[in-house]
């Protein structure tokens, strides 16, 4: 018998049988059973009451603790973003005294734990009874407000983190950019904001939204200066009607739906600066541009194979 292969029609379908993965159904069918079970005995649990629940989830003081945490995860991603940028282009400035003094806020900020900071502003007053300029001085504590040692407390801290995740997004970007920037005659800030920080988008927008969702979870810390956060708030009505885990599950749920608001926000920030990366444009550019008159339409471009060129006059001219 001959070894020669025998020859088929090259117009015979060829039937792909797919890979069977027996391993993944049957740790997917565990993981289902285990989480079904645990959502069972949670929900018959005797000494969980549902209407405790029911009754706060949407309740006044509930909802104007998760108000305050917004603001302040808001607020303090304001703060930390405007401060990362600026600290971030410090960082990376041939001025040695704005290279320090960058270096040594990140250094500062970053060393030390984010609840210890939270203390020392909430207790400034301490060591600065009076704010102000000669006669006109204010309490401190006046000034120094639970909700503004939260706000002080996050905002400069998330600064430091997001000065380094600015640098490195900045640093991602090829220094041919600035440098024809500059041959154009723009000046350094220009090229900064205008060429380089939107490039640089594209790779700093991942780890901001982790930074965004740590720190709605991070607002949880400032119960211990007495901000009226969600927690707090949760924690006060549970020291009326001792309903403890009650309240923790009600604050559970309303921070899992705040992550994933953030999350779905940060996914849809990713695909929107993700946008003709290398060279690809956009899926819906592409399909517009293949129905154009007087072009050749063209399959999706996979990788590895070759670009295609189009003409103006199409395939005969």
């Amino acid at each position: 018998m001959s070894d020669q292969p025998v020859p088929t029609d090259a117009k015979t379908p060829i039937r792909a049988i797919p890979v069977r993965h027996w391993g993944q159904q049957v740790s997917g069918v565990i993981v289902l059973a285990a989480l079904v079970a645990f959502i069972y005995a949670v929900a018959t649990n005797e000494n969980l009451d549902w209407s405790i629940i029911a009754a706060n989830l949407f309740g006044p003081t509930i909802l104007s603790g998760l108000w305050v945490t917004i603001s302040l995860t808001v607020l303090s991603m304001i703060i930390g973003v405007a401060l990362g940028v600026t600290v971030a282009v410090m960082r990376l400035s041939p001025n040695r005294v704005l290279n320090s003094v960058a270096g040594g806020y990140i250094w500062a900020f970053r060393g030390t734990p984010v609840l210890v900071q939270l203390l020392l502003w909430f207790n400034l007053a301490l060591f600065f009874p009076r704010l102000g300029l000669g006669e006109f001085s204010l309490d401190t504590n006046t000034v120094i407000t639970a909700f503004v040692a939260a706000l002080l407390g996050l905002g400069l801290n998330e600064g430091a983190y997001m000065a380094e995740i600015v640098r490195g997004g900045i640093l991602s970007v090829d220094h041919g950019q600035s440098e024809a920037a500059m041959a154009l005659g723009m000046r350094r800030r220009s090229t900064m904001f205008k060429i380089v920080l939107p490039q640089a988008m594209r790779v700093i927008i991942p780890p901001m939204g982790n930074e965004l969702i740590t720190m709605l979870k991070m607002t949880s810390l400032v119960t211990v200066i007495a901000a009226p956060d969600l927690l707090n708030r949760a924690q006060v009505i549970s020291s009326r009607n001792f309903y403890i885990f009650e309240l923790l599950i009600v604050a559970s749920i309303w921070y899992l739906a705040l992550t994933t608001i953030s999350t779905l926000i940060q996914m849809r920030l990713e695909k929107r600066f993700a946008r003709g990366v290398a060279g690809v444009a956009p899926r819906r550019r592409r399909i517009l541009l293949n129905l154009k008159p007087g072009r050749v339409t063209s399959p999706v471009i996979t990788p590895g194979d070759r670009p295609v060129v189009y003409a103006k006059g199409g395939a005969g001219s």
